[in-house]
């Protein structure tokens, strides 16, 4: 089985009902905390083309820096989103599991078994 890497907040729910269904099956991913170890705007990048999204996408707008930055902002591109995900890891929508190339985000928790195999 593919290496699994799990973009993991342990305050929220979601992230953390991803991470015991993969424990139930005995899976034990690499987890990456992202709020204490923000991915850098390349690693960003490379999650986006695994999960096939954009950066807006990606984007928590429910956050009080998605309203702060102005990130509604249509004008912003790419490459500004991801720059402002990566200055502010809060934004990025949880949890992330990644499998080789592929990617999915964990809402609800059970969208990551499609990975699974």
């Amino acid at each position: 089985m593919t290496d699994l890497t799990l973009y993991h907040n342990p305050r929220c729910t979601k992230s953390r009902g991803a991470l015991e269904l993969l424990e139930a099956r005995g899976l034990k991913p690499t987890v990456i905390r992202y709020l204490e170890t923000p991915p850098s705007a390349a690693q960003i990048t490379a999650l986006l083309g695994k999960l096939k999204l954009t950066a807006r996408q990606l984007l928590r707008t429910g956050e009080d820096e998605y309203k702060t930055l102005n990130l509604g902002n249509a004008s912003l591109t790419e490459a500004q989103l991801i720059a402002a995900m990566a200055e502010h890891p809060k934004l990025i929508e949880r949890p992330i599991l990644v499998a080789g190339d592929r990617a999915v985000i964990g809402r609800p928790p059970e969208r990551i078994l499609e990975l699974l195999p």
